[in-house]
């Protein structure tokens, strides 16, 4: 392989290595949002056990929400985590054609679209599960809001 088939083949991954960056931080942010649901499932499980009837149903509905956002993130990262593996089996089909010669033109170009794919639908199922969230946050609200009239009674 000369140097200038090395700079060339270098300067291809270098787009797939900043694809793989930037679903990094989308993978960053994912992990978050994952932890701080399930970090408020174990608080209203908590909250549950000493609840009045009414605010159990009311926690218990939060739960449920909760539980799906908690499969819907998991579903996201898996598929995040899938789009860099594809982008970094196609940097490596990158090296190994320019270092052996080979033809695998298609295989490279099937490794992008899936791995666009797989990003696509991790930020659909990411879009989804902030509805989620706004959902659960409707539950709450008149709880929030009936304790911030009873302050002001005070």
């Amino acid at each position: 392989m000369l140097l200038n088939d090395l700079v060339g083949t270098l300067q291809l991954s270098i787009s797939p290595v900043i694809l793989i960056s930037g679903i990094g931080l989308v993978l960053l942010s994912l992990t978050n949002r994952f932890g701080r649901t399930v970090d408020r499932t174990r608080q209203l499980s908590v909250e549950y056990r000493s609840a009045s009837e009414a605010d159990q149903e009311r926690i218990l509905s939060e739960l449920k929400i909760l539980s799906v956002r908690a499969k819907v993130i998991r579903s996201s990262n898996f598929l995040a985590v899938l789009s860099i593996l594809f982008v970094s089996i196609l940097i490596i089909g990158l090296f190994g054609s320019a270092l052996c010669h080979l033809n695998i033109t298609h295989f490279l170009v099937i490794m992008f679209i899936l791995s666009v794919i797989s990003l696509i639908v991790s930020l659909l199922l990411f879009i989804y599960d902030l509805e989620l969230s706004l959902k659960a946050l409707w539950i709450e609200l008149p709880k929030a809001i009936a304790r911030s009239g009873s302050d002001k009674s005070q």
